[in-house]
C-alpha cells in the first residue's frame, strides 16, 4: 500500500500502537510514536500528533500523558479488561477440563491481544497447561453452538452419547441410538460442562457431559418440560448431585461435629439449618441425590459427619462400610 494510502489509516495505526505497546508502566514519547508510524508508512509530526491524541480521547480512548525527567510519555490507560480480570479468564480457560490443550492455547492467545505486549508476558507466565487432565474431544466447540441455538429457538436437540472404554476409545451408548432431549440450561460443575434438559421418554430432568456428545443437531420439535423447569433451581440441582452423578432425590439428616459447619455450608449453602445436638455436635437437613459419590463424600469426612436419617440411606452407608471392610480385609 502506498504511503499516501496509509496516511488515511493514521488514527487506526495509532490505536494499534497504543493497544499493543503501551500500558501504565510502559509509555512512548512523541519521537517513538512518530518512528512507529513511519514504519507503517505514515507521516507524522508533533503538532499533528497532539491533535490526533485529542481526537482519540474524544472518541473514548483513555490516552494519558506522564511527564518524566527527560520527556513526556503517552500510554493507553483504561481498557476493556484490567490485567487482573484477564488473569482470571486465563486461569478459567486453562483449568477447564472440557477445553482441549490446543483450544486452550488458542483462547489464551486471543486473550493476550486484549493486553499490551508487556502485560501479555505476565499472562503467558500463568499458562501451565501441561499435565492437566484435559479433554481430547474438541467437538465441544461445535456442540455448544447448536445447543444455544435450540434453547433460543425453543427446539429439541438430537445427539449420540459415548463413554470411554478400556481401549481409551469412545464407545457409543444405547448401541448408537440417538438421544432426543429438550435443552434448558448449560452449567459448569466439577470442571466439566453439562447440558441440563428434559427427557420426555422418562419424564425426568437429566444432565449430559457436553464433551461426550456427538453429532448434535437441532430438531423441528418444540421443547418440552416447561412445567418441570418453571421452578427449576439450577444452583440447588448442582449442590444435590455429587460429581453430577444421578440418584434418587432424598431429604437426608446429617449429624456433624461443630468444626464441620463450614464444610457443609460450602457444599449446601448458608440456608441450611444448623440445629445444636449438644455442645460438640449439630444436626442439619439437606436434599441430595443419593449416589455412591454422595456416600463416598460422607465416608471421606472421617466419621465427623454421619447420616442419621432416613433409614434407607443409613443402611446404604452400612452396606458401603461393610463392603470396604471386606474388600480390604485385615
Amino acid at each position: 500500500m502506498a504511503r499516501s494510502s496509509n496516511q488515511k489509516l493514521k488514527l487506526l495505526y495509532l490505536v494499534r500502537i497504543f493497544r499493543e505497546e503501551t500500558d501504565e508502566d510502559h509509555g512512548l514519547s512523541t519521537e517513538e510514536i512518530i518512528g512507529r508510524l513511519n514504519a507503517y508508512g505514515v507521516n507524522a509530526d508533533r503538532k499533528t500528533l497532539y491533535s490526533d491524541f485529542e481526537e482519540l480521547r474524544t472518541f473514548g480512548f483513555d490516552i494519558i500523558s506522564r511527564r518524566t525527567q527527560r520527556n513526556t510519555l503517552y500510554y493507553l490507560g483504561e481498557r476493556e479488561f484490567q490485567l487482573a480480570e484477564l488473569k482470571l479468564l486465563v486461569d478459567s480457560v486453562q483449568s477447564a477440563k472440557f477445553i482441549s490443550d490446543r483450544r486452550s492455547n488458542e483462547l489464551i492467545a486471543k486473550l493476550e491481544t486484549l493486553a499490551s505486549r508487556h502485560q501479555a508476558g505476565q499472562l503467558q507466565r500463568q499458562v501451565v497447561i501441561s499435565g492437566r487432565v484435559k479433554t481430547a474431544n474438541e467437538k465441544i466447540y461445535y456442540n455448544v453452538d447448536p445447543i444455544h441455538q435450540a434453547i433460543g429457538a425453543d427446539r429439541q436437540i438430537s445427539f449420540r452419547y459415548f463413554q470411554w472404554n478400556l481401549k481409551k476409545e469412545p464407545e457409543l451408548r444405547r448401541e448408537g441410538k440417538r438421544y432426543t432431549v429438550s435443552p434448558w440450561a448449560l452449567l459448569w460443575d466439577d470442571e466439566n460442562y453439562y447440558l441440563v434438559g428434559y427427557d420426555a421418554a422418562d419424564d425426568a430432568i437429566k444432565h449430559y457431559r457436553v464433551d461426550k456428545m456427538q453429532q448434535v443437531t437441532v430438531t423441528d420439535e418444540p421443547r418440552e418440560g416447561r412445567r418441570q423447569f418453571r421452578d427449576f433451581d439450577l444452583p440447588k440441582y448442582t449442590r444435590m448431585h455429587f460429581g453430577m452423578f444421578g440418584g434418587e432425590e432424598t431429604h437426608v439428616t446429617l449429624e456433624a461435629e461443630n468444626s464441620m459447619a463450614g464444610i457443609l455450608i460450602d457444599r449446601f449453602g448458608k440456608d441450611i439449618p444448623l440445629i445444636p445436638c449438644d455442645e460438640e455436635h449439630f444436626r442439619t437437613h439437606v436434599d441430595v441425590a443419593v449416589s455412591d459419590q454422595f456416600l463416598g463424600w460422607i465416608a471421606a469426612l472421617g466419621g465427623r459427619v454421619k447420616v442419621t436419617a432416613p433409614e434407607t440411606v443409613v443402611e446404604r452407608m452400612r452396606a458401603l462400610a461393610k463392603s470396604l471392610s471386606e474388600q480390604y480385609g485385615e
